[in-house]
């Protein structure tokens, strides 16, 4: 199989474990937001489960980078299914980022982690994600710059 067709394919996994992950975390979303709606065990436990699966996706990504950016901007424009994976992939991610805070807030209001598990204050960041997409999709951006103030 050529670089291409595997990274095709991985992209695809990729995406169905992100989907699979979002359907766990809007689950999780709408029990936080209505306590009284029926309680379904094992979120924790698919997460647990997808975790693995998720990192060794990610680890077969990773060695698809080193590829895909040796190959000349044309070459890649060629490649338009994988482009959209990819553009598709990322857009999930921050979907999940967002979701996954949105509960954990929820989570702390609740009272339902324990303070030894609570985010360091300078994780609090409200913007963080939406500055980091703005950055990313900016014409010739780069999530490497740090704007004044900003620490990565």
């Amino acid at each position: 199989m050529n670089p291409e067709s595997q990274m095709l394919e991985d992209l695809r996994s990729q995406l169905s474990l992100n989907t699979d992950l979002l359907g766990h975390l809007e689950r999780e979303s709408l029990q936080l937001r209505h306590p009284d709606s029926p309680q379904t065990p094992g979120a924790t436990d698919a997460r647990r489960e997808l975790l693995p699966r998720l990192d060794a996706s990610l680890e077969r990504i990773r060695r698809h980078r080193n590829h895909w950016l040796s190959l000349s901007p044309e070459a890649r424009s060629s490649h338009r299914e994988i482009r959209e994976l990819l553009r598709k992939n990322q857009d999930l991610i921050m979907r999940l980022i967002v979701l996954d805070r949105e509960n954990e807030q929820l989570l702390l209001r609740r009272g339902l982690i324990p303070p030894k598990h609570l985010p360091p204050v300078q994780r609090q960041r409200p913007h963080y994600v939406a500055d980091l997409y703005r950055r990313q999709n900016a014409p010739g951006g780069s999530t490497t710059e740090a704007r004044p103030g900003e620490t990565h």
